[in-house]
Order: C-alpha cells, then sequence, then structure tokens
C-alpha cells in the first residue's frame, strides 16, 4: 500500500468536493435515494388503494427531484473518484460504484420518460418494474459506496484526527 495515496484520498481534491472529513458527496446521496424510495412507496400506494392518479403523479416528481440529485451527488462523487489511485482496490470499486449510479440515473430516466408517456389514469408496470431492476442496482451500489467509505477510508479522516475525538 501506498501510504501517500492513501492520505491522497482522504483529503479533497478541491474545495468545492467539501473540506477535509466533511465530503460533499456523502450529503448529497440521501436526496436521489429518499426520493427514489419514495417514489416506489409511491407506487405500492397506487396499487393497493384507488387513488392512482394522485400516487402515479407523485412518483414521477420524485424520480425527477431524485434523477437531479444523482447528478448533483455524482459532480462530487467524481471529484472524490479522482483523488484515488489507478490500480487500486479502492480505485476499481471506485469505478465499478460510478459506473453502477450511471446506470442506476439513465434507469430512472429512462423510466421518468416511460411513465411521462404513459399519462397518469393506470399504473405503470413498465415504470414500476425499471424502478425495481433500478433499486436493487442501487443497493449495490450502495454496498461499494460502503466499502469505499468504511473499509477504505475514501474522504474519511485519517486515525489522528479521528482519535481526537476521543480524548478529554
Amino acid at each position: 500500500m501506498n501510504e501517500s495515496s492513501l492520505q491522497r484520498a482522504k483529503r479533497p481534491r478541491t474545495a468545492l468536493a467539501g473540506p477535509y472529513g466533511h465530503p460533499f458527496h456523502a450529503m448529497l446521496i440521501p436526496i436521489p435515494l429518499g426520493a427514489w424510495i419514495a417514489s416506489l412507496v409511491f407506487d405500492l400506494v397506487a396499487i393497493f388503494t384507488g387513488e392512482v392518479a394522485v400516487f402515479e403523479r407523485g412518483a414521477l416528481w420524485l424520480i425527477g427531484i431524485g434523477i437531479i440529485g444523482a447528478l448533483a451527488a455524482a459532480v462530487f462523487g467524481f471529484l472524490d473518484f479522482s483523488q484515488l489511485e489507478r490500480g487500486t482496490r479502492a480505485h476499481k470499486t471506485g469505478l465499478t460504484h460510478m459506473a453502477l449510479n450511471l446506470a442506476v440515473t439513465a434507469l430512472f430516466v429512462a423510466g421518468f420518460l416511460v411513465r411521462s408517456g404513459a399519462g397518469f389514469d393506470e399504473i405503470s408496470i413498465a415504470g414500476f418494474i425499471i424502478s425495481l431492476v433500478a433499486l436493487a442496482l442501487l443497493g449495490v451500489s450502495g454496498y461499494l459506496g460502503g466499502e469505499l467509505a468504511y473499509r477504505y477510508g475514501v474522504r474519511v479522516a485519517d486515525e489522528q484526527t479521528q482519535r481526537e475525538g476521543f480524548t478529554r
């Protein structure tokens, strides 16, 4: 392991990525996650109640909010990714994480277009299936994001900084 590449992965590439120990990418990912999971809840409510139009419209809005949030998170995630040394496990994991997130976002864009074209009088089965596939991929990508942060320590403060939090 190259110690300097490990330390570089903990530091922001630029102030735009967020200050040391507070990456903006990690602050932004709850937006698409929450919006897309809530859209699935809206789909389920639409399926099991008679309020199809209201909840289908709501699901579409939530998917749109998630797409915008994902694009913002991707910009900051790429800044963090660019600090990883090529050929390392962290870089390979980050590349897979990024590719999955781009695929998930593309699926939600496709689902958004399908749902927009279908209207709101009936449940969009195709849109619902696209959301399920996208959310399954998002789960895999989220696991890899956890590997990057919690196992490899990408953009996580170094151990000396962490020790300071446990001193009296």
